[in-house]
């Protein structure tokens, strides 16, 4: 087995285009085109990422590879054959929108295929024993993505097909732990009656899907009941919240479960800058929550971790969240140096609105000493 852990990445995934938008709304009627920029959805964190691997050494520490296309055959695990076929016809076609929320331009079917790929490629290596750790990069991402529609930036649910494929090598138990910001409503939709499949989400309350996505009380349906957990935070929560339910809920829940590969959806969002969430979290908070889940998958699930990272919009500052995850996950430190870590360290909310969190999730029924 190899202990060096991968780095799977497509340079094309970046070539995804969302067509033109100002962040989210599309150009036209009272919008007007962006002076710069444009959809929230950029390639430029990821590009940016890459850069600074290169630049810091950190790269040396990761065999990286290219993965190929997921196979459709893997595909048709999580999703019918009818939403395939419409969404490779309107690719086709020059590429629009079959939900609202996750438009794409051309060539986004061939695309969308490679960025479940990436995940597909890091997820079966592990499952079949040949490394135990795999990070992976995913555009476009997948967690919202349901088995029927998109959504959400989200074409395929690439998490929720490697999880079938690491199941077909084996694998019986699997945990995908999901801390982006905003609620892993399609990864919960394609698992909510499978007590094979633990999913997890931590995130911001109500903000995307709006409404009540993501509550406490949604824990699965059928056989499934107890293997759903929400962990909804207010805005604003910081560091110390998120502490606090990794320790207390998160940690305990994924040891009960015992799962035999953990899989964490590393969406960036919950960082201070971000333009599409308010939550406060910096880079040393993914790099404690990345050495939280390392240990435990060593403890409990003979040391298979594979990291996804999807959300993350702030093109300054993921980079360096993301760098601080991928040395936790090789056990290495460069000479990198977050420029924006003692700036967020002091914004994080004052001592009454952590009392107030922190009693909000001590209500919560998996809540552990």
């Amino acid at each position: 087995m190899t202990q060096r852990p991968s780095f799977h990445f497509h340079e094309r995934c970046l070539w995804f285009s969302t067509g033109q938008s100002a962040l989210v709304i599309p150009v036209g009627g009272w919008m007007q085109p962006p002076a710069a920029g444009g959809h929230a959805d950029s390639p430029e964190p990821k590009r940016r990422l890459w850069s600074l691997m290169q630049v810091s050494g950190l790269a040396a520490a990761y065999d990286m590879q290219a993965s190929p296309p997921a196979p459709r055959a893997a595909l048709l695990r999580i999703h019918s054959e009818d939403y395939l076929s419409r969404f490779q016809a309107l690719s086709a076609a020059g590429g629009g929108a079959l939900h609202p929320t996750a438009p794409f331009g051309p060539d986004a079917w061939e695309i969308a295929c490679l960025s479940a790929g990436q995940v597909l490629g890091a997820v079966t290596e592990v499952a079949e024993g040949r490394r135990t750790r795999a990070y992976a990069v995913s555009r476009p991402s997948g967690h919202h993505c349901l088995p029927e529609m998109p959504m959400g930036f989200c074409l395929l649910a690439n998490v929720a097909v490697a999880v079938r494929a690491a199941q077909a090598a084996g694998l019986h138990r699997i945990a995908v732990l999901d801390w982006d910001v905003h609620h892993g409503n399609g990864t919960e939709a394609c698992f909510y009656d499978d007590p094979s499949v633990l999913t997890v989400s931590i995130h911001q309350e109500g903000c995307f899907p709006p409404g009540q996505a993501g509550a406490v009380a949604d824990t699965g349906r059928g056989a499934g009941v107890g293997y759903n957990l929400n962990i909804p935070l207010w805005p604003g929560a910081g560091h110390e919240s998120y502490m606090a339910a990794m320790d207390h809920i998160v940690l305990p829940a994924l040891w009960d479960f015992a799962p035999d590969l953990l899989i964490v959806v590393n969406g960036l969002d919950a960082n201070a800058v971000d333009p599409l969430a308010r939550m406060l979290l910096h880079s040393d908070s993914f790099r404690a929550m990345t050495r939280k889940v390392a240990t435990l998958a060593e403890e409990v699930s003979g040391g298979r971790l594979v990291i996804v990272q999807e959300g993350g919009y702030a093109e300054a500052y993921v980079p360096f969240c993301a760098h601080a995850v991928l040395e936790e996950l090789a056990g290495q430190r460069t000479a990198v140096e977050d420029p924006f870590l003692d700036l967020v360290r002091q914004q994080q909310p004052g001592p009454g609105f952590q009392a107030a969190q922190l009693d909000e999730l001590r209500r919560h029924p998996r809540w552990r000493v």
